[in-house]
C-alpha cells in the first residue's frame, strides 16, 4: 500500500514538473514571437536597453551634479 503511495506521489512530481515546462516553453516562445522578430534579436535589444537607462541615469546625476557645482570642474589629484 505504501509502494503505491510512494508512485503516484513521484508520477504526481513528474507530471507538474513536464507541465511547468511546457508552460515556461510557451512563454518563452510568446516573448520572442512578440513581434515577428527572431528570438536572438529579442535577446539583443532587451539587453542593450538596460544598458541605455543605467547610461542615461548615469548622464542625469551627471548634470545633476556639474549644475550644483555650478559648472566648475574638480582639480585633478596629484600624482606621485
Amino acid at each position: 500500500m505504501e509502494t503505491n503511495k510512494v508512485v503516484i506521489g513521484a508520477l504526481l512530481f513528474i507530471l507538474l514538473v513536464i507541465g511547468s515546462n511546457f508552460i515556461m516553453y510557451g512563454i518563452a516562445r510568446g516573448a520572442a514571437r512578440s513581434n515577428q522578430k527572431g528570438f536572438l534579436e529579442t535577446l539583443g535589444r532587451s539587453l542593450n536597453t538596460s544598458n541605455l537607462k543605467k547610461n542615461n541615469s548615469m548622464d542625469e546625476l551627471r548634470q545633476k551634479m556639474q549644475e550644483l557645482n555650478g559648472g566648475k570642474k574638480e582639480d585633478p589629484p596629484d600624482s606621485e
